[in-house]
Order: C-alpha cells, then sequence, then structure tokens
C-alpha cells in the first residue's frame, strides 16, 4: 500500500470512528421513552418550581424567524407561559383555547398589562408553524395589543430542555407515535422573570388569573397549587401501546354524561306516572 493510500485509509478510519462515537454521544441524550406506567407518570409531572428564576438570557426563535430572548419579554410587566408543542393532536391546542377563553373577560390588556409566552417544546417545529397558531388565537382574542403582546416561539433542544427543567416542567417524546408525553398547565412570572403561580388543567378562572397577574406584578409569589395532572399520553402494559389518556377521560364523561341522562329520565317519568296515579279517579 502506498502511503498517499495509507494517509487517506488513515483519514476515513478516523472520521468512521468520530461518527461512531458522536453518533453514540447524540443517542445517548435523548432518554428512551418510558415503559412502565409508574415511570410515565414521573415522566409527565410538573414540579412547582416557586420562585425559581427562569434563564432570561435563553435564546429562541419568534414567529417571524427572529433570535429572541426570554428577556425581550420581561421587565417591566408580568407574563404568562405556556410549554406546547403545535402539532399536538388535541391537549395543547385544548390548553391554548382555554387560555384563550379566560384573556377575553379580563379587564387587564394584553401588551400593555401583561404578556404571553407560549414556547413550544418540540425542536423540530419551525416559526412558520408558530405565525400559524399566532394567527389563529390572536384573531381569536379579537383585542387590540394581541399581535404585541401573545409571543409564539421555537427553539433547539438545548433552550427547550433548560426552559422546562427550570419551570418543573417533564415531557417525553414517543418515537413510535411522533407525540410527546406530557401535563398541562401554564405559570405567572413576576417581571423579572421569578415563577409566581401554577395553573393546572386545561380551564382557567379568568378572576384567578387576574389577582394572580395583579400579584406577579407586585412580584408576590403564590402558594403551590393541588397537583390535578391532565396528562396527553395513558401507557397500557397490557398491550404494550400509548394512547391519549384524553380521550379516555373524554369517554369516561360521555359515560357519566349519559348514566346523569338516563337517571333524570327514569326519575321524571317515574314522577310523572305517581301525578298520573295520583290524579286518577278512585
Amino acid at each position: 500500500m502506498s502511503s498517499k493510500s495509507k494517509s487517506s485509509f488513515a483519514q476515513w478510519s478516523l472520521v468512521i470512528f468520530w461518527s461512531l462515537v458522536i453518533g453514540h454521544w447524540s443517542f445517548a441524550q435523548v432518554p428512551p421513552p418510558p415503559t412502565t406506567s409508574n415511570e410515565i407518570l414521573k415522566r409527565m409531572t410538573i414540579d412547582q418550581k416557586l420562585n425559581n428564576q427562569i434563564p432570561l438570557d435563553l435564546v429562541f426563535r419568534d414567529e417571524t424567524g427572529k433570535e429572541v430572548q426570554l428577556k425581550n419579554y420581561l421587565g417591566g410587566k408580568p407574563a404568562v407561559l405556556a410549554l406546547v408543542y403545535y402539532r399536538c393532536p388535541m391537549l395543547c391546542t385544548m390548553t391554548l383555547n382555554g387560555m384563550s377563553a379566560a384573556f377575553k373577560p379580563l379587564k387587564l390588556e394584553m401588551g400593555s398589562d401583561f404578556d404571553v409566552i407560549t414556547v413550544s417544546f418540540d425542536p423540530r417545529e419551525t416559526p412558520e408553524l408558530a405565525a400559524a397558531k399566532k394567527s389563529t388565537y390572536v384573531k381569536e382574542y379579537r383585542r387590540a395589543g394581541a399581535e404585541n403582546g401573545w409571543h409564539f416561539l421555537t427553539g433547539d433542544e438545548k433552550s427547550i430542555q433548560a426552559l422546562a427543567e427550570s419551570c418543573g416542567f417533564n415531557f417525553f417524546y414517543d418515537p413510535k407515535t411522533d407525540q410527546f408525553g406530557h401535563a398541562s398547565a401554564i405559570m405567572l412570572l413576576t417581571p423579572d422573570g421569578r415563577l409566581s403561580r401554577y395553573f393546572q388543567g386545561i380551564e382557567y378562572s379568568s378572576n384567578d388569573l387576574r389577582l394572580g397577574l395583579i400579584e406577579a406584578s407586585g412580584r408576590k409569589i403564590g402558594t403551590k397549587t393541588d397537583q390535578l395532572l391532565l396528562l396527553c399520553y395513558r401507557y397500557d402494559p397490557s398491550t404494550g401501546r400509548y394512547g391519549l389518556a384524553i380521550m379516555r377521560a373524554v369517554r369516561i364523561g360521555g359515560v357519566l354524561t349519559l348514566l346523569a341522562l338516563g337517571s333524570f329520565i327514569f326519575f321524571a317519568v317515574k314522577r310523572e306516572r305517581r301525578k298520573l296515579q295520583i290524579a286518577k279517579p278512585s
């Protein structure tokens, strides 16, 4: 073998070696999906880190693709922070709908009294997706100032993980379904970026939100709320498959509604029969 061939062989060997090392390292950074119900629940919890400082220097991209830092949206007023992903088939949309419904009755004005920061925790999502979501919810909000007050951000995995960790927001990615397992909550931030309060679920009281924003604006820190988590995923050990937990909740709600309706009809008919029997001449 010539010296030139030996040199080429050595270079290619080095490339292959480092490709394997880097590939193994990259793969190790993404934890495998959980395999048991307990592990799934642990990976989908929200740890309320009240008074924790979120990292304001994290870099994301806004709806136009421009690089921004979280401190661009904080400083003079409180903010509502929501971690979602824009392609979520159900729960994230319900979270955003709940936010929009809670914002509408507020006397506080988005953009002047408070900001809303929505961050996708899927690093593959683009500013185009963020822009489409922003257009939908700004239009639905139907109040001046929303365009400059409601921000939809995307970012890389490093920034997303740092923000999620600072908020205690846990989630995982399931490659089989190309979806994320996560819970639903929104958080209030003080003007200096400290976690003031958590609101769990997908429906938020406008009055509680108003009081929470007023407290946050005064840099007051609330107390922990009860953990009533609405989860986007469920793992069924008997089938070895993931399913939407929200669908289970909807089914249970439907059954309960039918039972309630059936009970109402049963007792209404029974009451009418009694009336007829009393009214019958002897």
